[in-house]
């Protein structure tokens, strides 16, 4: 987006912190960056305004332009509908239109009185990956299964996604790494590393691990693609968040984790509570699914190890059905089709999908045009 003009005023990376502990500690900072945002909107008002997510800034963004006369389109809705579901008001006076990429979101809104638009999820659009397996190999060092003489020694891959913070990092990799080892010599992992990440840092923390426990920790291959990753691995470990739903949209087997600090897990379990839109069991432990996968299938298809359940042991004894040829591959696989065909944006006339940005960028123009504020006399190009 900086490339193609954008006047970044903050940058989005820097302030993005998940968990309540892990805010509390970064709090000053993001509120001088908060002001920055709401001094230069006050100094040069935009002729509308397009919020994506990040609700805990957004929100107070979307009252003062408001106040501003600037129109406000919300794209990517924060989870309302998991927690926080007070703030739903916010979303009532101060947002135009909410533009969704899950389907459950549209009937929940609308049930409430908001003008929601289920647009379909741009990660559902995409092609797949185009990059052969013998490329893909060749590019990062890999083993081809026809490269063995003896099957036995035939190794596939399996992709660890962490998460795109380093904090995530920290807490979910050396478990992953430690998964790693128990599954054995069989196997090279693929590790994308998000480019908001120092390619060095994560491949010391991968070396560091060698010199842990017992056993021997198999080939790790730093990558710089996810999907790629995701699309050419046998199976996949992945930190609960966006990439499970790059995970879906492949079609490729995996499992959630993920890790916070004792006293947000007890929290949010406390907080998250779903509406009838999402119908949701909670488990043995009482947590309720957290995996976009499951919210959109409407029922546990993934499995999901969280802080006391996210152990080596655990991820391995899931992962390994998941290798085979066995049942529960297929279903799963069947599973995730069957959902992802659900983030598909609903067809338009002639039976044409259209593409998620191209709706967003639709209903842009269609409230410029509509913005009171708007001159019949011609005007410079709008600051959005």
């Amino acid at each position: 987006m900086e490339a193609a003009g954008q006047q970044r005023v903050v940058r989005a990376e820097d302030v993005a912190h998940m968990g309540l502990t892990e805010v509390l500690r970064h709090a000053l900072y993001i509120h001088s960056q908060y002001r920055a945002l709401v001094r230069d909107l006050k100094r040069n008002p935009p002729a509308l305004a397009i919020l994506i997510d990040f609700p805990d800034v957004n929100f107070r963004l979307a009252m003062h332009c408001k106040r501003l006369g600037v129109p406000v389109l919300w794209f990517v809705s924060p989870q309302l509908w998991a927690w926080k579901r007070r703030r739903l008001r916010w979303v009532q006076r101060f947002v135009d239109r909410m533009l969704v990429i899950f389907p459950f979101e549209e009937p929940f809104y609308r049930a409430r009185g908001v003008d929601a638009e289920f647009v379909g999820h741009p990660l559902a659009t995409l092609p797949l990956p185009t990059v052969s397996r013998e490329e893909y190999a060749a590019e990062h060092g890999l083993r081809l299964k026809t490269e063995f003489v003896d099957p036995r020694q035939k190794k596939d891959w399996i992709a660890l996604l962490p998460g795109s913070r380093w904090k995530e990092i920290q807490e979910n990799l050396p478990t992953m790494l430690e998964a790693a080892a128990i599954l054995g010599g069989n196997y090279e992992f693929l590790l994308p590393v998000a480019w908001t990440l120092d390619w060095q840092q994560v491949q010391n923390l991968v070396e560091s691990s060698k010199n842990d426990g017992h056993r021997a920790t198999p080939p790790i291959h730093l990558v710089p693609d996810a999907r790629a990753a995701l699309h050419h691995a046998r199976a996949s470990i992945v930190a609960s968040g966006t990439a499970t739903v790059q995970a879906l949209t492949i079609g490729n087997p995996f499992i959630v984790v993920y890790r916070v600090s004792a006293l947000t897990f007890a929290i949010v379990k406390r907080m998250v509570r779903y509406p009838a839109e999402i119908p949701a069991q909670p488990d043995a432990d009482g947590n309720l699914p957290i995996a976009m996968p499951n919210l959109i299938a409407g029922r546990r298809i993934i499995p999901e190890f969280l802080n006391q359940r996210f152990t080596a042991a655990n991820l391995a004894a899931a992962l390994k059905p998941l290798l085979a040829d066995t049942p529960a591959r297929a279903q799963m696989i069947a599973d995730l089709a069957e959902a992802r065909a659900k983030l598909l944006p609903t067809p338009l006339e002639g039976g044409k999908p259209a593409d998620p940005i191209q709706r967003v960028c639709a209903a842009a123009e269609s409230l410029l045009q509509s913005s009171p504020s708007r001159s019949a006399a011609p005007t410079p190009p709008a600051r959005v």
